[in-house]
């Protein structure tokens, strides 16, 4: 499985990023159901901070985020799901013990390093961009005014453009 489609099923919940049972369990080539029961047979291993079941409200606001949503009977899951932080995840592939739950393991832990590297360049870019604004905040200033005047400009023609003409046309 690539990153990308690891970093897909990555979601933010309660403010801590986690994946859910049934990506990971299509990832370990397992059902669902298996997955939870494992979990729950361990569940002294999966404190609060590696795992945790997700309120009606979060699956429903999780739910309202998918593209496509399969219909019919036996579609939807009967329980609400887990969701899994990294260290969830690590200790999943302990509990699962399988050759296949080791190696996805470890992409999924790559893919948390590389998200968490990738927010904390653009936390760096943002705290630089703060102390330019505070050294030159009259530069700023001014430079927001001219691009506000362009960004106008630029509608006023583009409205003007897409206006049609009127009357006679030979």
């Amino acid at each position: 499985m690539e990153l990308v489609q690891i970093k897909n099923c990555i979601h933010e919940i309660r403010g801590m990023k986690v994946m859910l049972d049934k990506d990971l369990a299509r990832m370990y080539e397992v059902e669902t159901r298996v997955l939870k029961q494992a979990v729950r047979r361990n569940s002294e291993r999966f404190p609060p901070d590696f795992m945790f079941e997700l309120s009606q409200d979060e699956w429903a606001d999780l739910r309202s985020q998918f593209v496509t949503l399969e219909t019919g009977r036996g579609k939807h899951a009967k329980y609400l799901p887990f969701a899994f932080s990294e260290q969830g995840v690590a200790m999943l592939s302990a509990v699962l013990n399988s050759k296949k739950a080791l190696e996805m393991s470890i992409q999924i832990m790559r893919a948390f390093v590389k998200m968490r590297q990738w927010a904390l360049s653009h936390e760096d870019l943002a705290l630089h961009l703060q102390e330019m604004e505070k050294r030159y905040n009259q530069k700023f200033v001014d430079i927001e005014h001219v691009l506000t005047y362009l960004m106008q400009k630029d509608q006023k023609k583009v409205s003007q453009l897409n206006r049609q003409k009127i009357g006679f046309k030979s």
